[in-house]
This record gives C-alpha cells, sequence and structure tokens, in this order.
C-alpha cells in the first residue's frame, strides 16, 4: 500500500488498471434492469474509475467509485455507463499523480471509449467519480460538456481521500445546467474495505433524495 501523506485530502484516491480501458461495443450502456422507477423516471449511473494501486487500500480489482455506482444501480434499476479512456492511465499510484495534476494544468479533455446514444431518454443522471486534487478528473468534464444535460436531475457521487465532494457539485451545475440534487461522498476505504457501511450509507442517501423507498 502507497500513501503519500502530503496529498491525503486532495490527490487522487484511485490509481489506474489497464483492463478498465477494454469494451465490448460503442456504448457501454448496461441494460440487465429496468431503467424505469414506478414514477416513469429513466435513469442513468454515469461513472469513472481505475482498479490498480490506490490510496489507503494498496491494490485492488475494483476501483471504489465502480462499487459505490454498481450499488446505486443495483438498487435504483438504473443503466450503468462506464467513463473509459482511450489512453489508459498509469497503474502505479505515483504516476498518475504526476498525469492527473498535468491533465489539470492543461485543462486537458481526455478521449472516452463509447457514448451514451441514447442520453435524451433519461430524466436522471447519477454522475460519480473519484476525488481528484479538489476536483472531478478531467475525463468527467470531457463526459458532462459532450451532452445537452440542461433539464435533467443531476446526482453528483464521489469516493475521496479526506476532501469529500469539494466544490465538485457547484461544478457540476455550471457545466450542465441541470437539476441538482445533493451529492453523496464516502472514503475510498470504506467503499472497497467495509461495503456493508458503504452500502447501507448509500441506501440512506438515495431514499433521502427519493430514489428508492
Amino acid at each position: 500500500m502507497l500513501t503519500l501523506a502530503a496529498c491525503e485530502n486532495s490527490a487522487p484516491a484511485e490509481s489506474a488498471s489497464e483492463d478498465e480501458t477494454q469494451t465490448s461495443n460503442s456504448t457501454n450502456v448496461q441494460t440487465e434492469s429496468s431503467t424505469t422507477d414506478e414514477g416513469g423516471n429513466h435513469m442513468l449511473v454515469a461513472y469513472f474509475s481505475l482498479a490498480g494501486e490506490q490510496y489507503g487500500v494498496g491494490v485492488v480489482e475494483e476501483g471504489n467509485t465502480s462499487i459505490i455506482a454498481h450499488m446505486i444501480a443495483e438498487q435504483t434499476g438504473a443503466d450503468l455507463f462506464e467513463i473509459k479512456p482511450e489512453t489508459p492511465y498509469p497503474t502505479t499510484y505515483q504516476e498518475l499523480l504526476d498525469v492527473s495534476q498535468q491533465e489539470m494544468a492543461d485543462n486537458a479533455r481526455p478521449e472516452i471509449v463509447g457514448t451514451v446514444d441514447n442520453m435524451a431518454d433519461y430524466d436522471t443522471i447519477f454522475i460519480g467519480y473519484p476525488n481528484w486534487w479538489g476536483d472531478m478528473p478531467m475525463i468527467v468534464y470531457n463526459f458532462l460538456e459532450s451532452y445537452e444535460l440542461s433539464g435533467k436531475t443531476i446526482v453528483p457521487f464521489c469516493t475521496h481521500g479526506g476532501s469529500g465532494l469539494s466544490n465538485t457539485e457547484s461544478t457540476i451545475a455550471d457545466i450542465t445546467g441541470g437539476t441538482m440534487k445533493d451529492g453523496f461522498a464516502i472514503p475510498g476505504t470504506t467503499a472497497q474495505n467495509d461495503r456493508d457501511t458503504a452500502r447501507s450509507k448509500a441506501t440512506e442517501w438515495l431514499k433521502e433524495g427519493g430514489f428508492v423507498e
């Protein structure tokens, strides 16, 4: 396990696994379950998450944010879309720190594998990401800027190493022009190592937001 104390509250809490960059089709939307709740609300969980060497949890097979994204989808019946980079991120934590900092300095928009071709069909978008340097990863900016999301309900969630959601909720509101719901933030260590607690907290949040009973 690699811990960088100087970056504890803002540095990336997830690092990359090359395996996560693979996709089987042009759209990564998974539709195993119903995407419409009792009120006729079509929901999508779009998320960016990386496995590999991560802050506080060591080397893992599934990224922290992915764990929470799947919990949300299971409970709401929402579709899933994984935001995957065309160019794989580094597989070591220190290298990821360097790359993520450079992307922010460059205001980069990393290319994404696949698209959500039926975005207009969704009323509610859950958007998930790890907190990198007190912000969203730049690839999430690219995703949000690629679609017309005004008029939709936008629900952020993130995993983090101590910084919570930071100012990402207001940033997402500015980008999307959507109707914002209160976001959900959970430490990556909890998502990865205490999944019962993570599920309980996610369920409580979903109930408060009116997404599940």
